[in-house]
């Protein structure tokens, strides 16, 4: 098993940063990749970004390229999001998710990721 746990939300005026961090424990050797995803109030969860452990490629959603840009660091296990120039829509709960061996798809599918976070928040206003 899998253990996530996202830091790092909170309450930022529109135009400014925030950064996400995920930390993963449990079973991580285990793991080849992890996403965020966001889910606004009414509305279904969507794919944020994603990174595979073993290439380093990204994945981006094409609506936040530019802004949002996904990392990682080996050595702690830790993935973070770095958000900039945020608006309200931005405004949403911020889930970090790994893929195991029961998920279908790809990185930028909901149902390619086992594992996921509590969810932090993130509020972005005007």
């Amino acid at each position: 098993q899998v253990q996530l746990v996202e830091f790092g939300g909170g309450l930022v005026q529109a135009g400014g940063s925030l950064r996400l961090s995920c930390a993963a424990s449990g079973r991580t050797s285990s793991l080849y990749g992890m996403g965020w995803f966001r889910q606004a109030p009414g509305k279904e969860r969507e794919f944020v970004a994603a990174i595979s452990f073993n290439s380093g490629r990204t994945y981006d959603a094409d609506s936040l390229k530019g802004r949002f840009t996904i990392s990682r660091d080996n050595a702690e296990n830790t993935v973070y999001l770095q958000m900039n120039s945020l608006t309200p829509e931005d405004t949403a709960v911020y889930y970090c998710a790994a893929p195991g061996p029961f998920g279908s798809g790809n990185y930028y599918s909901r149902e390619y990721y086992d594992y996921w976070g509590q969810g932090t928040q993130v509020t972005v206003s005007s």
